[in-house]
């Protein structure tokens, strides 16, 4: 099949601690690209000690695109992915320019073939962002119980409920059904414009790849959580990231953690939250009359139990995200309430009703009246 040909370079950021032995697969992987290529990939070499550099120069001259190494010895309490990725990508921005794209995966990864030209494909047709999925790899998971498998499918089963929810009730047109959930640094692509109006990646010591998600957000960016892109990391128990996958793997062997992943939260809050989203959205789009939208602004103030000038200053915000980052923040209905785990199956169960109910003709009237906004908003 034809090259893919992408009208701008296209540069891969990979921060790497320690990966003499896995660095080779990921860059043969990226380099077994079909149907398109990289123009170059960074890596920066985070306080290694091990053979790494090496094996990187032994392949260096085999792979179809220019690499650059950087090598650093940070302070200790810095040594971190978060310092590293986000050196990685502005060094990977200097190389793309600004009508580049930049992409960044983790050491221990091996893209899929089509990861490349997967993702190139969401971000031609309008995306500023593509995250992608991270599986663990078939080995790997071998050693890893059986219950702990489960424990995670139900995880992700509820989570992709809860983002159904969203999507119903507050869709967004660049990002539709199907999707995933995930926003891991093993798989993020974003054009150089978008990631300079984030502010790059948070030099972060945990999440710095959500908070990164979390920034572009903030600014509107189009992200696309593509299910057909996807890279294969490892499942080692021992990692490179204190508080890590692998750290949190090490620590669920031993005890299952009470409470389930910290983005997720009860399902009644969730549809609360969407249909907030949706009414501030609407608030902000809809053309309206002066009296009809300070009667909007006050239903949706009563409601969340903020001021009304609050709200009407939030919806003149430059970004929604902005907007909607400030009202979560002001408003007592909507703080994070985490799920625990022993309450997992009452949610999924919840949460299967509310979508059953919000893709009846007539939606059921069982649901709560409060977890809508009033005012038809």
């Amino acid at each position: 099949m034809p090259l893919v040909r992408f009208p701008c370079p296209l540069v891969v950021a990979i921060p790497v601690r320690n990966e003499a032995e896995r660095i080779g697969p990921c860059l043969r992987a990226l380099a077994d690209q079909q149907r398109a290529c990289l123009t170059h990939a960074v890596l920066l070499l985070n306080n290694c000690t091990d053979d790494t550099a090496h094996c990187v120069q032994a392949l260096a001259a085999q792979l179809p695109f220019g690499v650059s190494v950087a090598t650093r010895l940070y302070p200790p309490d810095v040594a971190h992915a978060g310092t590293a990725r986000r050196e990685a990508m502005e060094i990977a921005a200097e190389l793309a320019g600004p009508d580049g794209v930049l992409l960044t995966t983790d050491a221990d990864a091996v893209p899929a073939t089509n990861w490349l030209v997967n993702t190139l494909a969401s971000l031609a047709r309008g995306a500023d962002a593509v995250c992608g999925r991270a599986l663990i790899d078939p080995m790997d998971a071998l050693l890893i119980p059986a219950h702990l498998h489960r424990d995670d499918a139900a995880e992700i089963a509820y989570a992709t409920l809860l983002d159904h929810i969203h999507d119903l009730v507050d869709p967004d047109p660049h990002d539709p059904w199907p999707r995933h959930t995930e926003h891991s640094g093993a798989s993020i692509a974003v054009r150089a414009s978008a990631w300079q109006r984030a502010g790059g990646i948070p030099a972060l010591s945990l999440g710095e790849d959500r908070a990164f998600l979390a920034a572009l957000r903030r600014v509107d960016a189009i992200i696309r959580h593509a299910p057909d892109v996807t890279v294969t990391v490892s499942g080692r128990t021992a990692g490179r990231a204190r508080g890590g996958m692998a750290d949190t793997m090490a620590r669920r062997l031993i005890r299952q953690d009470e409470m389930l992943d910290d983005s997720l939260e009860p399902a009644m809050h969730c549809l609360r939250r969407a249909r907030t989203r949706a009414a501030l959205r609407l608030l902000r789009i809809r053309p309206r009359t002066g009296d009809e939208r300070m009667t909007a602004e006050k239903q949706l103030a009563d409601y969340l139990h903020v001021g009304v000038q609050d709200v009407a200053h939030m919806a003149k915000e430059r970004f929604f995200g902005m907007a909607w980052e400030k009202l979560e923040i002001a408003s007592p209905l909507l703080v994070h309430v985490p799920v625990k785990r022993a309450d997992l199956p009452m949610q999924h169960r919840m949460a299967e009703r509310i979508v059953c109910g919000l893709l009846s003709p007539a939606p059921s009237s069982s649901l709560i009246p409060t977890a809508s906004p009033p005012g038809g908003m």
